[in-house]
This record gives C-alpha cells, structure tokens and sequence, in this order.
C-alpha cells in the first residue's frame, strides 16, 4: 500500500485545520475509560482475579484487561496504578517504531518495500545494505547485527555495540555505520535493535517537509494528544533527540516510558482501526498492513515460543499459540512488558513488571494468555478459535458412547477404507496385527477385507506378499487413503520417500507399484464418493494432503489434486488445485509448484480425510491439527469450499 503524500497545508486551508483540531480535541476530552463486571462483558471474575494472583506472585507491577470497551479488571503492585509511567523496554518498537511507521505509510511518504537506501544515501553502493527494505527493518530481518553479546549486559559492552546503548557519540551513527550485515536480506529472522534504529532513520528522512517533521512531534500531535493520553503519562527515545544528517532522530527499540493507561489507549486506536470515537486518525488500510503477517520468514524456535511478525508488531496468525485466536497482536519487551490486542474478542490488555521467567513467549502463555482465554465465559472466545464460521447446516457432532464403542482389530491403526463393488469394505491398518491374533507378523501396512454392517461386523485379513509392510511408526510405510474405481483398487502409501501410488486388480492380493509424489503430498487420502465410486461428480478421482512431505509434522493448509478416472497411474495425469477464479471456478495446474491451498489453518494441518456425504450434499473433511489430540470436521459444498466447522477436540 502506497497512498499518494498529502499535500502542505495552505494558510487558506487554516479554518479546516482548526475544525479538525477541534474534533480531535473534543473526542479525546469525551473519551474516559468505564469499569464493568467481568461477567458483564461475558468474563469470568474468579478466573480473572486467580490470573491477578499469580501473576503478582511472578513480579507483575501492573495488568489492565480491558473487553467491549470497558475496564473489567485491573491489579497493581504497591506503588504502581494506572496512570504511572513504567519503562517499556522493547515495547517501545511497537508503540513508537509501529505507530510512526504506520503513519508514515498511511501518508504515503514510505513504502513497505522501498529500499532502505532510498533514505540512507550511504548505503547505496554497500552491496549488501543497498538491499535491505523498510518490510526487513521492521521484521527483524535485514540482517543487521544486533548489538548484543550473550551474557553480557549492556555495560559491559565495548566497541560500537557499547557505542549504541551508551548512546555515545550517536546510536544511530553506530547503526548506520558500524553495525555489520550479517546475512543476506530477507532470508531468515535475528533480533536486531540498531536494525530498528535505522528503521527510525528512514522514518526521519521520509518526514522531511511534512507537517510533523519528526517522529516524536508526529507521535504527539497525531496519535497521543489525539488519544487523550496525558503527556506526563508517556515518554520516548530515553528523553533525548539525536541529530545526524540534519534529521532529527528518535530512539525506537527503546527508551521508553508508558502509563498503562497510555498503552491502551494506543491498544484501544489498533483495536478500532483507526477510528477513535468517529474521527479517523489512521486509515484502516493503514492499521491492516502493519499488523498482517509480513510473510518473512518465521523466527527459530528452538528456544521455546517465536511468534509471527508484522510490521512493528508480533503476530499468533500461524496459531503458535494454539488457545489464543490467530487475529492477536501484540507488543513486547524485556520483562515482559505488554501490549495485547485481540479483535476477534474486542479485547485489551496489558502487563508491565519484571520477567515471568524462562525464555519470552512461554510464560505469558502459561502465565497470562491461557489464563485469560480461560476466563471467557460466553460463544466469542470458542467462535475465535475457529478456522472457519459455524456451518449453517450441521449444528452439531455428536459420538457414541465409550462404553458403546466396538473394538476389534486391537493394536492396528490408521484404517483407510473404500467400499467396493462386491459390496464389501477394503481397508488397510497399520503397526499390528489387523484382525488376526497377535504373533510375530506385526505389520506396518497390512489389508483386510470387513463384512457386514454396524451392528455385526466382521474383518477378515487379505494376505497380500506384494503390499505388507514392516516397521513402527516413520520407520514403517502406512497406507494414507484408499478407492476403488472401477473395480480396481487404489491404495496412497505414505512413509515411503513422500507417497506412493499402488494399485491391486484383484481385490487386495496383489498389488503394483507406481509412482511416488516428490513435492507435498506427504500424506495423502482420496475422495470416496460411494461404492466403487459410482456416485463420483464426474470423471475425476480428487485426492487431498496436508501441503508438506511428512506425515508427523502439521502444516499451513490442506492441498486437492485430481486426475481423469481412467488415468490413475499416470503421474503427467495430475492436476492441482490452485486458487479459485473472480467467477468462483476452480483453477488446476498440471505444475505442482504452483499449487495453492484449499483449506487453511497454519500449524494445524497434520493427518487429513474427505468423503462426500450425498444426504446433506456435503463434503466432509476430517482434520488432525497435530500428534496430541486436536482435530476438527468440516463441511463445505464442493471439495474446495467455502467451508465451515464443528470444531472438535479429544
């Protein structure tokens, strides 16, 4: 997004300007925080008040929960309220390097991926820096070295990195200069403050003739005073105003000062979009782009929880944290300082005092977010979680009894299954021993032929030498999904370098083998549409998979392939799905590579199944979010949507 730059205010345009003035004026001194019940706003109160305790008890000077625009609960250390200042730390590159860079781009001064150079002349000709963009500096993903060394803290610093924090002679001289590329743009995620410094550069630079030439006034008169946040209650940029190339420059990956009460009024404008009280002081296009996902790449987390980023801000849209709606965004820094905004559930919150413990992210979801999400009592927090909205059809999923449960077959799993056309069903088990007793034959893929219905069921297994298979787990190749067509059984292996087609003519005791999927298609199941397929759409067989090479990882989305009926064993026969056309028809591609998802829950697509239900015309999709339980149905009118849920967790 590019807006075109507003232009300078004429002397003819001052009666406006002061109308303008005014209306902001009276909208910040209209606006006060009210208090409500927490069961008012759909909260609980005794879970609310046992997250106070404890974290109180883990160093909190301050929470504030704020939901549908009232104060619900709040708690403070002695010596702490809502209206006292408390360092920011990192914070700050949310609530001044964020919000002065959203202004920016809502003014159209700067582009998200303008070069760097293009307002740091000096970097132009350094082969490395001359790539680096505003989207790398705000990400954390330009590859400037952060100065930071492990264990030291940062008094002890020398050389340029002691330079910047000491703030002697200039820290943005330090950024600029001194602070070395590490790697190449764009490619991979570090932590980089002077890469934040040189952000708040390009900011400076892009304001020149602007009516707020500087970061710090454009906070002010454009946000804060705006806001009605008081300025005794906020303070930025360690008190200081640096100068360097002519610009004035402001500190943005810390040094500040913030009342709770100012960080959620900032929290209260991001929630609203812009709009505070009817008067729009950021556009809502504007408020979008810097809190989508910025799709750089995504943190190491080796060390415990990383989040997504925007631009400034730190996102949950892959749903890292899985009880916490992907909408959330959030502002951070050391000690745990907080500002979370969650739109889905209208809801504020935020947390100063020291660390909660343990590496960043994990203790405020232990500490602080599961807590919360706990303490949300009505539809909202459960409808937040969703994927996709309520079906307007199925209302709801109902599962027999445990104790009604028929269990044979003991120790096998996994179970594709087809109905074929000698009205039998053929299924494939996994890791044990089918329907047979227990003996040394413990099989990682072995088939069986079930008989009869519901009520009185019986398995008998299909000795088949070229299909069994040995080996626990990843170790043993495992049948994924299974068809037949036209009399001729189709089975996916997964396990087996990505997946593999095999088919049997014979109902089961033979089988062929053909070719193997080599990109996505890990795990894949086909679309069974009845006995023999007879009851198929048309003359495709449609296969979908989670869109990654293994069966033991979760992935971002759910991807279809189809292929003619009469052309299974040809893999040049493949088409995939691509994306949906502005007439809402299905577009294939016979390249692999240029697939799209057609279902999509980042982190949550692990094991996956569809089957067409012809009494409610529905598609079924069966979806295992991960390894420890979680799983969702879903129903859509055609295999590639539009869907909805029941949402399911066992």
């Amino acid at each position: 997004m590019k807006r075109q730059r507003k232009p300078s205010i004429r002397m003819t345009d001052a009666p406006l300007v002061v109308v303008i003035l005014m209306l902001t004026a009276s909208a910040a001194a209209a606006f006060d925080w009210q208090t409500a019940s927490p069961e008012s706003q759909g909260m609980s109160s005794a879970r609310l008040e046992a997250m106070g305790e404890d974290l109180l008890a883990h160093g909190t000077t301050a929470v504030l929960v704020i939901r549908h625009d009232r104060i619900v609960y709040e708690r403070y250390a002695q010596g702490w309220s809502r209206d006292k200042k408390h360092y920011t730390a990192s914070l700050a590159k949310a609530l001044v390097g964020g919000m002065s860079l959203m202004l920016a781009l809502d003014d159209g001064r700067l582009g998200a991926d303008d070069l760097a150079c293009k307002y740091v002349p000096t970097w132009r000709d350094d082969p490395l820096k001359s790539k680096i963009t505003i989207r790398h500096l705000a990400t954390h993903s330009s590859g400037i070295e952060d100065a930071e060394e492990e264990g030291k803290p940062h008094g002890q610093l020398t050389g340029w990195k002691g330079d910047f924090w000491k703030r002697k002679p200039n820290p943005f001289l330090s950024a600029r200069d001194q602070a070395p590329v590490i790697f190449e743009p764009g490619t991979r995620v570090a932590y980089s403050n002077p890469g934040m410094a040189m952000l708040s550069y390009c900011i400076a630079a892009a304001l020149k003739g602007a009516p707020e030439p500087d970061v710090k006034t454009l906070l002010t008169k454009r946000i804060m005073d705006p806001i009605g946040a008081p300025r005794d209650e906020w303070s930025m940029s360690y008190g200081q105003t640096f100068e360097l190339d002519g610009l004035a420059l402001h500190a943005n990956w810390g040094g500040g000062g913030y009342s709770p009460n100012a960080v959620a009024r900032v929290g209260r404008l991001m929630l609203r979009k812009g709009d505070w009280d009817g008067v729009r002081l950021v556009s809502p296009e504007a408020v979008e782009l810097v809190t989508a996902d910025a799709g750089m790449p995504t943190p190491g987390r080796s060390h415990g929880i990383s989040l997504r980023s925007g631009l400034c801000w730190w996102l949950n849209s892959d749903g890292v944290l899985s009880k916490v709606p992907r909408d959330m965004f959030a502002g951070s820094g050391a000690g745990n300082q907080l500002l979370v905004v969650i739109p889905s559930l209208d809801l504020i919150v935020v947390r100063n005092g020291s660390a909660l413990g343990g590496s960043f992210w994990d203790p405020i979801e232990q500490h602080l977010l599961d807590p919360l999400m706990a303490a949300i009592t009505d539809d909202e927090a459960e409808a937040s979680l969703l994927p996709y909205p309520p079906s307007d059809l199925i209302k709801a999923v109902k599962f027999a009894p445990v104790q009604e449960v028929v269990r044979r077959a003991v120790g096998s799993d996994n179970w594709p299954i087809t109905w074929a056309d000698d009205d039998m069903q053929y299924a494939a088990y996994g890791d044990g021993w089918g329907f047979d007793l227990p003996d040394e034959r413990k099989l990682s893929l072995g088939l069986t032929r079930i008989i009869g219905g519901p009520d009185d069921f019986m398995g008998v297994n299909v000795p088949s030498p070229t299909a069994e298979r040995t080996g626990d787990g990843p170790k043993g190749p495992k049948a994924s999904g299974m068809i037949m067509v036209n009399g001729v059984l189709y089975m996916l292996v997964r396990n087996a370098n990505n997946s593999q087609l095999a088919w049997s003519p014979d109902h089961g005791r033979t089988w062929q083998w053909g070719f193997r999927f080599e990109t996505s298609f890990g795990c894949p199941s086909f679309l069974n549409f009845g006995r023999n397929n007879e009851g198929a759409r048309d003359h495709y067989v449609y296969l979908c998979s989670s869109d990654g090479p293994s069966a033991y990882e979760s992935y971002d989305g759910v991807v279809l392939a189809r292929v003619p009926d009469r052309r299974l064993r040809e893999r040049q026969a493949y088409e995939f799905f691509v994306e949906m056309d502005r007439e809402g028809a299905p577009v294939w591609t016979s390249d692999i590579a240029k697939r799209g998802p057609v279902f999509t829950y980042p982190g949550h697509c692990a094991r996956v199944d569809m089957v067409y239900n012809p009494g409610i015309r529905r598609y079924l999709l069966a979806l295992g979010f991960d390894h420890h339980g979680g799983w969702g149905i879903f129903d859509a009118p055609e295999p590639w949507g539009p869907w909805s849920t029941r949402l399911g967790r066992g």
